[in-house]
């Protein structure tokens, strides 16, 4: 059993007081059936999956200690979206923060999270985190400008679903052989809560907050609620100025909270749905329904709508753009550009192997992780000799400002994810729209700022950071499988003579 722990810790030293979320994990295997329709082992939490989700207040420590009863594999957790500002080395992915956690062994990470909103976490170890080994963070916060503009909360969780597990799927993957093509694994199902449906009780009248986190390995999902316009008031941790719109669109790793209101009466029962987007996928299985269905229920005595809600394209030219939304501090575009890194990310066979690049650099983990390596070599952190492995590293100073730059040459969409910060989005060009032309167009006087980012196949995206968050990240993309991906080892926040 899961076991939650939460007290208020007074310290000694000037009467301050700390709350504490205690966790104890076991990561263990257990057997699920989540489409109903293939059952096989999953890593879950104390026998138990779905796993346990995460919950804490601004300003409180989050203690988890997780040992590794897998047997067979090593393992690690990954807290995404959270800046580990102080405490990077609690920040969990295997070969760039820490050794992976080996069968048998305990890990233990303690930080402090002043960071409100939707995150998640999952396993950064091999590609474990489509096999099960991921949960939702609910990061509450009493001072959000949204306080009291809603009843309850509802967390809404889409995933793609494999019926192979990913040490099958990958070696498939990355063989030329057997993947000619070098296309990623299609998924054979889409799932909601980890289950083939959800259904929420909900009362007439009242207005729900609903987490909604994309925790996919490679599907891309748009979201509609039949006959609910959703409100969206924050996005991957940010509080955004309200924005009506009755689709949205979330890559792999993305987060966004709406808010719905219910209807006045309970006459009848709605579905929701959560479609994968099929122009991610090379071709589309005719035994494949890219819908996840579930329903909101006023009343368990009335009968659930026969077929989920529509829209009319599967484009994305009917979701709202998230370049469009303003945070609500409405933080100005972080100028004059101090720093700019350009990365160019494609795919091909590199070393008989299908792999992605950036920059003509695959991925390949350290012996050493790398950020023991970076702060232990002093001025020659910027030299991939002493990684051990072909990287690539970029040093920069205490709060520059950055400015990097991705160009896809790849024919496929990809999410980016930077750990440590978030970003302002400055341009995000259309499909096909060529290489990045060296100045950014009408940027944004407020930027929206997430920290996933999709870039359109054959286009670029523009992104901005302060790097106030000393330490060593990986930016990488996310996709199908983990191994195969190419991480960008960046340290920034770091002088040359750190």
């Amino acid at each position: 059993m899961m076991l939650l722990k939460s007290s208020l810790l007074a310290t000694l030293a000037h009467g301050i007081c700390i709350y504490a979320a205690v966790y104890d994990w076991d990561v263990t295997w257990v057997n699920r059936n989540p489409d109903g329709l293939h059952a096989r082992p999953v890593i879950g939490i104390n026998n138990q999956w779905p796993v346990p989700v995460i919950i804490a207040n601004v300003g409180e420590q989050i203690t988890v200690h997780l040992t590794n009863q897998l047997g067979n594999e090593t393992t690690s957790v990954h807290f995404h979206g959270l800046f580990q500002n102080g405490t990077n080395s609690m920040d969990g992915p295997t070969g760039v923060t820490q050794c992976p956690i080996g069968p048998g062994e305990t890990f233990t990470q303690v930080f402090t999270v002043n960071q409100p909103g939707t995150y998640w976490y999952h396993s950064h170890n091999g590609g474990q985190y489509p096999d099960g080994f991921r949960g939702p963070i609910l990061i509450h916060d009493p001072a959000s400008p949204y306080a009291g503009q809603y009843d309850e909360e509802l967390v809404l969780t889409l995933s793609d679903w494999y019926h192979k597990q990913m040490p099958e799927l990958i070696p498939g993957f990355l063989s030329p052989i057997q993947n000619p093509s070098g296309a990623e694994p299609i998924p054979d199902s889409a799932i909601i809560n980890d289950n083939a449906t959800t259904s929420f009780a909900i009362t007439p009248g009242k207005t729900y907050m609903v987490r909604i986190i994309n925790m996919a390995n490679f599907a891309a999902f748009f979201v509609t609620f039949d006959q609910h316009e959703m409100t969206i008031i924050e996005v991957d941790g940010v509080y955004t100025v309200a924005q009506k719109t009755d689709l949205i669109y979330l890559s792999d790793a993305q987060r966004m909270s709406v808010l719905i209101t219910a209807k006045p009466n309970a006459d009848e029962n709605f579905a929701f749905v959560g479609a994968m987007d099929p122009s991610m996928f090379d071709s589309v299985p005719s035994t494949l329904d890219l819908n996840a269905t579930g329903y909101l229920v006023y009343d368990a005595a009335k009968p659930l709508p026969s077929g989920a809600p529509t829209f009319a394209s599967y484009d994305g030219g009917l979701a709202l753009d998230d370049f469009g939304l303003v945070p609500y501090d409405k933080l100005a575009l972080f100028a004059p550009v101090t720093r700019q890194i350009i990365f160019n990310v494609n795919s091909g066979v590199t070393d008989n192997q299908n792999r992605f690049t950036i920059n003509n650099i695959t991925y390949t983990e350290p012996k050493v992780p790398s950020l023991y390596t970076a702060l232990s070599v002093g001025k020659d952190a910027t030299n991939p000799i002493v990684y051990g492995y072909a990287a690539n590293a970029h040093v920069v100073d205490y709060y520059d400002t950055v400015e990097v730059v991705v160009n896809n040459f790849d024919t496929g969409g990809h999410p980016l994810h930077i750990h440590g910060h978030n970003f302002q989005i400055v341009q995000r060009s259309a499909t096909n729209a060529g290489v990045y032309g060296g100045t950014p167009i009408d940027p944004p006087a407020t930027p929206i700022r997430r920290d996933v980012v999709k870039v359109n196949a054959g286009g670029y995206v523009t992104f901005r950071f302060i790097a106030n968050n000393p330490d060593k990240y990986p930016l990488s993309p996310i996709c199908t499988p983990t191994p195969s991906l190419t991480k960008s080892l960046h340290v920034s926040g770091h002088s040359t003579a750190t």
